[in-house]
C-alpha cells in the first residue's frame, strides 16, 4: 500500500477529490498545491551571517560542554564529546568555513546533526537564533557566482523578511574522506 500525505488545503469543499490515475485534474491541483510546501529550519548565526539547517536533521542543541581533543585530526575537528554514553565528533564551523576564528561565548552552542550513514555530529555555532518555516518560494539556488568546489555545502539561499539565511547541505560539510578521518579519529566506525 502507498500512502500519500494531503495538505488541509487540498480538501476544501469545492475541491474535495482524491488524486488517483483516473482523476488527473486532482492531481494537477495537490501537485500545484505542493509548490506552497514550507521547510522547517534551525537558523544559526555564524561570524555575523545566518545559516540554517533542515530541522529533521537536527538530533538536539547544546550548550558547550568540555571538549575532549583528538590527536592528529583535521584542523577543524575541535575534539570529541560525550553525548550519553555516544562519542561524538565536534567540529568548529568556524574554521570548516575558513571563517576567523574567536573564543567561544556563552551563547555558542553545538548543533548535533545527522550526517553521512546516520553519523552524528556536533557543530559549534556562534549562537542558536530560532526555528523558522520558510515557504519554497522563498527559497532559492545559490548563484553560480558564489559557488565554487570549496562551497559545494551551499543548498540554498532562503529569503526571510530583510534577511538572508544561508542553508547547509549537511551531507557536504564534511566530505565522504573528510567524514571518515573525522570519525576514525574520533573513535567511531568509519
Amino acid at each position: 500500500r502507498k500512502y500519500l500525505f494531503f495538505p488541509p488545503s487540498a480538501f476544501s469543499l469545492s475541491t474535495f477529490s482524491l488524486p488517483t490515475r483516473r482523476n488527473p485534474m486532482a492531481q494537477q491541483r495537490v501537485a500545484s498545491q505542493g509548490s506552497d510546501m514550507e521547510e522547517q529550519l534551525v537558523v544559526f548565526r555564524l561570524a555575523q551571517e545566518l545559516y540554517g539547517v533542515e530541522i529533521s536533521r537536527v538530533q538536539e542543541i547544546i550548550r558547550l560542554p568540555e571538549i575532549t581533543e583528538v590527536p592528529r585530526a583535521p584542523k577543524f575537528l575541535e575534539g570529541v564529546i560525550n553525548l550519553r554514553g555516544r562519542i561524538t565528533p565536534v567540529v568548529d564551523l568556524r574554521k570548516r568555513f575558513g571563517l576567523h576564528a574567536e573564543e567561544p561565548t556563552r551563547n555558542a552552542r553545538i548543533i548535533v546533526v545527522e550526517v553521512i550513514n546516520d553519523h552524528l555530529v556536533g557543530l559549534i555555532v556562534d549562537e542558536v537564533s530560532e526555528v523558522l518555516r520558510v515557504s519554497q518560494e522563498n527559497i532559492e539556488p545559490p548563484s553560480p557566482l558564489v559557488t565554487t568546489v570549496n562551497s559545494t555545502y551551499l543548498r540554498a539561499i532562503a529569503k526571510q523578511k530583510d534577511q538572508l539565511i544561508i542553508l547547509l547541505d549537511l551531507d557536504k560539510v564534511l566530505t565522504r574522506s573528510e567524514a571518515s578521518d573525522t570519525f576514525e579519529a574520533s573513535g567511531g566506525i568509519k
